[in-house]
């Protein structure tokens, strides 16, 4: 029996159901404490096995390119804040202060790895060139986002300063991807042999942190501060950020005269974040109160990201048969 088209992932369907369940059963005390220790070594797991993933000859292969790289790093790093900023004004009384912090703070992250390699294949792009650009975005994000929250966020928002930020991000997220990337002569063919087996403990991860988070926001009323009319508000900024991005990167590649192929990897690396960084991320990054709203636009835009490139990538790979 084939699926229903209108049916979202698995994967997608486990994080509602995460949510769901971190609502109605958020853990607390001596609980909570337990599955926050658990949750740092998820996040550990996760960074680490990135690096592990990582093959550092697909990026020599396509790191010739700085343009395209150029141009992807910009719009990750610069248009995308830029734009949350400007946007500010108009969408930030649709939704609270601290969902608002999470749209800016998604706005900060690096973009994804897997879905963007695999939309730029779809639509045949330059893959290695995709490879390599969206490595280097996911390893400087470690570095940058902290940076750029830092500038265009409250401190108030964060749970320190922005030193000890960054000296955690290191710790826990660039360290153990560091450590998986030194051992992946070591454990590369058993990576490469066990994808099931990674893609269950990435993807585990993920919910560990999600649960974790949304229990602590629920702890502190999560819900009776964010009405259904939020959450359709929230849907429709981060529509817009997508869409504005999406239309951004195929300009500004068409008017630099790059390839079709050039283009296609601008337009979808350019255009993605990071579900997994950001996750884990927030976590760090931001206080335990605050963070089940902050993740709230990432997990959001996440899905949408999906829905609306895949279809766009597939009809681009048809054209270009």
């Amino acid at each position: 029996m084939s699926r229903p088209k209108f049916l979202p992932d698995n994967f997608t369907l486990a994080l509602a159901g995460t949510v769901a369940f971190a609502s109605i059963l958020p853990c607390r005390g001596e609980a909570a404490v337990a599955v926050d220790w658990l949750t740092n070594f998820a996040i550990a797991m996760l960074f680490f096995m990135h690096g592990a993933k990582l093959q550092r000859e697909a990026i020599v292969s396509g790191a010739t390119q700085w343009r395209l790289h150029a141009l992807v790093l910009l719009t990750t790093f610069v248009l995308f804040p830029l734009f949350g900023l400007a946007f500010k004004p108009i969408l930030s009384p649709l939704v609270t202060p601290t969902v608002y912090t999470g749209v800016l703070f998604l706005c900060t992250l690096s973009s994804t790895i897997q879905s963007s390699i695999a939309f730029t294949s779809m639509a045949k792009g330059n893959v290695p060139a995709a490879i390599c650009s969206a490595s280097a975005s996911s390893l400087l994000g470690i570095f940058i986002t902290p940076a750029l929250i830092s500038l265009i966020i409250s401190n108030h928002a964060t749970s320190g300063s922005p030193w000890a930020t960054v000296g955690n991000i290191v710790l826990q997220l660039f360290v153990p991807f560091a450590a998986g990337q030194l051992l992946r002569p070591a454990i590369g063919g058993w990576v490469e042999r066990k994808r099931n087996v990674i893609r269950f403990v990435d993807q585990g991860s993920i919910l560990l942190i999600v649960y974790s988070a949304f229990s602590e926001g629920v702890a502190e009323g999560l819900w009776h501060r964010l009405s259904i009319s939020s959450l359709g508000a929230l849907l429709l900024i981060d529509g817009i950020l997508l869409a504005t991005a999406l239309v951004t990167t195929s300009m500004i590649s068409k008017w630099l005269g790059f390839s079709r192929e050039d283009r296609m990897t601008v337009t979808f690396c350019g255009s993605k974040k990071s579900l997994a960084s950001g996750i884990a991320m927030a976590k760090v990054m931001f206080a335990s109160s605050t963070v089940g709203a902050i993740v709230l636009p990432v997990m959001l835009f996440h899905q949408i990201q999906l829905m609306v490139c895949a279809p766009l990538a597939q009809r681009w790979g048809e054209k270009h048969r």
